[in-house]
This record gives C-alpha cells, structure tokens and sequence, in this order.
C-alpha cells in the first residue's frame, strides 16, 4: 500500500484497504514521494517525521475499522519494519530495519533496541552519549530525535551538498557509505546524480522486498486463516484441507485472477496463485468458471495445460511445474476463462471465490468501429480487453450495440484508449457516457399483487417492500450468500438483521446475481406444487431484478414476498413457459406498487487546493450537487483537503472545470463510495427523476 507524503491518506487508500481486509490480506506500507517534502516543500527533518507520523496512524485508523481477529495484528509501525520511506520516482527508500543494520554495524549496538530507538519520542544527546525520552538535554539544550538525527538528516544533508554541487562533501558522504561513482556518474550533476546515487545507497526494490518478505506471512501460515473465507465448499473436504496446509501434494487448486496478454497474436496467460498440489506442462485440469455448481457441467471445460510459466518482471521463464505457494502463468486454457476461474484435478472440488471489488461499473458508453470493415479486429479487441480488465463490463444490446461499462469517466477513457491503440488497433466511435442508475422501493406494496399465466391456470399474489440498508451492503460484500451454510445463514439474519427465523429460512434466492441486494422470500403457506415451479419462479426473479420495469436498470434493494400462489396440478399446464412471464409480471407490479424510486451512483470527491483556491472549489461542487462532509487543513503545507460526495452524473468533465474555476490549483481523486436515492418519483412526469427513467 502506498501513501503520498505530502497529501497523505487519500480516499484511494481506504478503498485499496478494506479490499485488503475484505481478501484476508495483511498490508505493508509505504511513504511514496518524500523527494517533494524534501526539495518542493523544502521541510526539515522534524516536519517531515511528522508528515510521515500522521500518514502512519491515518492508515491504523483504516486499519481498525476493517482488520479482522483471525489474522493477529495488522498495524503497521516503522519499528516494526512494515513501514517504508522514499521516491518511487527517484528509485530510492529506507526502513527503520535498514538504518539500524547500518548504525549497530558502526556502533557495535543490538539492532532490534537500536530499531526501536529510531522512531518515536526517543532523543539522543550527543555529549552524554546517552538516549532521553526528553526534547532537552540536562543542560538544556534543544535536542533532535533519533529518526531526524541518525536518518533525516544525513538523506538532507547528503541530497543538499549533490544539488548545490559541494564536491567536497559529495566525495567525503561516498567514502563514508564506501560508495564508487562509475565512469557515466562521474559525468552527472544535480538530480540525475542524485537519482543514480541514493538509489544505490538505499535502493527501493530491495527495500520494499526484504519488507515484504520479513514481514507478510509466508504462504503457509496465511492459507490457515484465509482459507475459510476463500474456498466456497465444506471446510472439512480434501480441498479445503490442502489449501489451508499449502500441501503441494495434495489435490490443485489454483485461482486464476487476471488474463495477461502474450505476444504470441491474441493469446493470453491465465495468470494465478497456486494455493494447493502442484500444477505442471500437459495435467489435465477441470477449468471452473465463476458459476460452475458442482456436480453440474455448466460452466465448466475440461483440458490439458500446454506450457506452466513463471513471470520475472517482464521476462518470462517456461518451467516444468510449480508448487503451491506461488504465482503462475498457465498456457492454453484461456479461450475457457473469462475473466476468473478456479483451475482443479478433483471431481470433488468447489470454486475459489471470485474476488469482490470495492467498485461498480457506474458509467457506460457504446462503441462502434469507425469502419464498419473493422468489425471482426473490433470485436476480438473487446474480448481482450473484457479478458484483462476485471473491473471492465463488456456486451452487446439486444438493439446490436456493443457497451462498455466502467468505474468512472477515467477508466472509460483508458479502456477506450487501450481498446482502439492496443486490443482491436481500429479506429472508433462512442456515445456520451451514460450514468448507470438502480431501481428500488421506498415503501411496502399498496396492495396485493396478482398476476395470472397465459392459459389462465396459475396465479400468483406477491408484494413488495424495502431492504435494510445494512443487509443490502452486507449481500453485496457477500458476507452473505446462497453458498452459506443454510443454518449460519438464517443465524446471521436474526442475529445482526433482526430478521425473523420462518422468514429467514424461507429465502428462496438473492438476485439478479451473486453479491445482488435483491431477496426473494416465499411466504406462501400450504400451496401444492410449489416446489416445483421453485426454478421457474427463481429464472424470473432473476430476470427482473436484472431488467426491471422502471427503464431497464437492475433493481437494488429490494425483498420480494410470495404471499400465496394456486397452481394447476397437470405439470404440463404448469411448464416454465407459463410460470416464467407471470412471475415476472407481477415482480414488476410489485416494485410499481411499492413508491418505485431511482438511485444514483455516488462518488466521494477529496480535492486537495491552497486556501486561496478554497472559493473555487466550493463553488464548483455547488453548482454540480456535490456535498461538502469534511474540510480540514493539510499540516505542514499550505494546502487543505475537501473531501465531498459527487453524484456520478454530475462528474464528467469535473476535473477540467474544477481547474478552469481554481487556476489550475485543485486536483481531484473519485471513488465510487455508494448509491443514493434519486429525489422526485419517477411516475410523477414533472419530476427530473421521471425524465432520467425514460429509456
């Protein structure tokens, strides 16, 4: 996880975070761009401590909220050598661990209580030689802490004598850090020595990757915890099992999270973790996709693996087989995975769960080659970049035209870019973006529903009313789901949703698709050939809640209540070709009987700008609806941060007219943060909620 020093913890960060604590996933930290505190700022050591102070407790505040017993202690603290400081840009980067390696070499110190003086309020006073929890020394004289002693300042100083071209001081620094400029560096001034010297000294891939290997829990101690919450069958199976000992002898399970592309013309690597047995060249493997039950042979495909790779930066290396425990680039099988899947050799074995991102596809465009001889290079660019996006939404209307959903104007734009200079390489034409909106129920049903099939001989009566807010955002993280174990299911609902237990056991499904806030209830009491028309019923709840009724869009947070139903007792007059379209029918009823409302997508808006520019920025989310929640001053910079709430349909060209309106002064960051009820109802012709709702 990486945290501006300047600008500290963004809404990016908190996003990046819960997804972290939502995977299982233990974070590191690092202080990315101290270059600008040091040389754009132009801070001293002490005020840059506190910069990265503040940065470092912001991120346990995140931390807190989210972090999760099963996996220890997850705060991060530079003594603890989970934190690291540097530029990214410059290629340079320390940690406490690092610098207490270097002063116990030369002091003859342990480490570990050297590591643990270098951050905090310890201060060393240099004529006693001794360290004080106390800023004065016991003549009183003003003393410096350890981190600014014996790290910030040797970088200021060090960095100062480069910039200000003091030789003399260059070459005394090199000798004491028994450093050699070659030939080339020789011939460097200013900052491109600067770059090429600290990055030797301290250099930030190894920095970051001794951190991330003394600190991260190796694979075997991670799976222990993790696997509960990855592996979507019985804790007790064989699958199950190996994934939580790493058992590279036990049965594959691989979970395939991102399609790379290859050079090899259109093809991709199926690139994943390896979290039980060993894969290997020529295995055949049952290739599972998101929907595959098992037992059934949806969505699923059975083939042998061509090549196993391993990916070394950006070369990659052809190698016979890889053991659990690490990532792997799978050859062969990618015209059978989407986006996701699960990769087995067991009959026996159930999906890896999908991974759930923190954003929605909210903004929509459609997209056509600017010639129409292009359309079959336009196409198979649409595959590619479906394939290796997994935030990316691609499909064709039943109108012909082809949609790309995204999480905001800019990964619209990039996706665009990527599609016409790299994937399909044609020329293109898009509509204006499209805002995508939910359809939901502000209150329960008026009536009773009813609707009647097409040869008159079933009836079924529903209503309809609102979901707990809380529900809706615990279905949509999938805290719960139809894969939970029925009875740990019902027990969450009465016990944190207050629902009751009859209810809740008769949840027939959730809908329109796993993590969807839809629930279909079947209150009916004592109707024969209920279960029997179950599927047919649950195909039209997901069809509904899919495209509903208002203008198309899916429905969100919704319960659906079967309250009774008369069926004809001859199967053949109670088919699904029957079922089907009434129960859709009278879902629709339900939801148009319920004050039907809209919703719009939301995003949280943190704009960093001086003070001068505050006026601007006040008036630019003023005259789009944004809503000011939180103001507060940036210490040790001129700048201040406002962090607001966006709507969705109000930020294109957000950015363009926030700097038209502060000089160029204010930056933006967008995160999709919730949806939000659309004021005005969308059956009163006179409200704007009623224009958005036209198709």
């Amino acid at each position: 996880m990486v945290v501006d020093c300047v600008e500290g913890v963004c809404v990016q960060t908190e996003t990046v975070l819960r997804q972290a604590m939502t995977e299982k996933i233990k974070p590191v930290l690092m202080v990315n761009k101290v270059d600008r505190a040091l040389f754009e700022l132009q801070l001293d050591g002490e005020a840059i401590y506190q910069k990265f102070v503040r940065a470092v407790d912001l991120v346990n505040v995140i931390i807190s909220n989210y972090e999760q017993p099963d996996m220890g202690d997850l705060l991060v603290h530079p003594s603890k050598g989970n934190v690291a400081f540097g530029s990214g840009k410059d290629n340079w980067g320390f940690s406490l661990p690092k610098f207490a390696k270097i002063y116990s070499k030369k002091f003859n110190i342990d480490e570990e209580k050297l590591r643990n003086k270098l951050w905090g309020d310890n201060y060393f006073d240099p004529e006693t030689k001794k360290w004080t929890t106390e800023p004065y020394s016991e003549s009183g004289k003003l003393l410096k802490r350890g981190f600014v002693q014996f790290i910030m300042d040797p970088i200021i100083k060090f960095t100062k004598s480069i910039l200000e071209g003091d030789d003399e001081q260059i070459a005394k620094t090199l000798k004491a850090l028994d450093l050699t400029l070659t030939k080339e560096e020789k011939e460097f001034k200013g900052k491109a020595l600067l770059k090429s010297v600290m990055s030797r000294w301290i250099n930030c891939p190894e920095t970051l990757l001794e951190m991330i290997v003394t600190c991260c829990p190796s694979p075997k101690v991670a799976q222990k915890y993790r696997t509960a919450y990855l592996y979507e069958g019985p804790q007790d199976d064989c699958c199950a099992e190996a994934m939580r000992n790493c058992d590279p002898k036990g049965p594959l399970m691989v979970y395939i999270s991102k399609m790379v592309p290859s050079s090899d013309n259109g093809r991709f690597y199926a690139f994943g973790r390896v979290f039980s047995g060993t894969v290997y060249a020529g295995q055949e493997v049952r290739i599972m996709g998101p929907n595959y039950v098992p037992g059934r042979k949806d969505d699923l495909a059975i083939r042998n693996i061509q090549r196993t790779v391993i990916m070394m930066g950006k070369n990659v290396e052809s190698v016979t087989e890889v053991p659990c425990g690490n990532t792997v680039a799978l050859v062969g099988i990618d015209k059978y995975i989407v986006k996701t899947g699960t990769i087995s050799d067991t009959e026996e074995a159930h999906n890896i769960r999908v991974m759930k991102y923190s954003v929605s596809p909210v903004v929509r465009v459609a997209v056509q080659p600017t010639n129409p001889t292009d359309m079959l290079k336009f196409i198979e660019g649409l595959s590619k970049l479906s394939k290796v996006d997994s935030l990316v939404q691609v499909y064709k209307e039943d109108t012909g035209q082809f949609i790309i959903a995204g999480c905001g104007e800019l990964h619209i734009e990039i996706c665009l870019n990527d599609l016409e200079k790299e994937y399909a390489k044609v020329s293109i034409k898009t509509s204006e973006p499209i805002v995508t909106y939910k359809e939901t129920v502000a209150n329960k049903s008026s009536q009773v529903c009813l609707a009647k099939s097409s040869n008159k001989h079933n009836r079924l009566f529903c209503g309809a009313e609102p979901l707990e807010d809380e529900l809706a955002e615990a279905l949509e993280a999938e805290k719960i789901s139809m894969s939970d174990d029925p009875k740990q299911r019902v027990k969450k609902l009465v016990d944190e949703f207050h629902w009751d237990k009859e209810e809740a056991q008769k949840i027939w499904t959730f809908g329109p698709e796993t993590g969807a806030a839809n629930v279909l209830v079947d209150l009916s009491k004592d109707v024969q050939y209920m279960n029997e028309i179950r599927d047919s019923i649950e195909v039209a709840f997901q069809w509904a809640t899919k495209e509903s009724v208002l203008c198309g869009e899916s429905m969100r947070k919704v319960r659906v209540n079967i309250l009774d139903a008369k069926i004809h007792s001859d199967n053949a007059h109670r088919g699904g070709g029957q079922i089907i379209e009434a129960a859709r029918r009278v879902f629709y009823a339900c939801e148009l009987t319920a004050e039907p409302r809209l919703q719009e997508p939301v995003f949280q808006a943190d704009i960093t700008a001086p003070m001068e520019a505050m006026g601007g920025v006040y008036q630019c989310l003023n005259q789009r609806r944004g809503i000011v929640f939180e103001e507060e001053a940036m210490n040790g910079t001129p700048l201040n941060i406002v962090r607001s709430y966006l709507p969705v349909s109000e930020s294109f060209g957000f950015t363009a007219h926030l700097r038209s309106l502060t000089g160029g002064r204010a930056f933006p960051q967008c995160v999709f943060h919730h949806w939000s009820d659309f004021n005005g109802d969308p059956l009163d012709e006179s409200t704007k909620a009623h224009k958005s709702s036209r198709p």
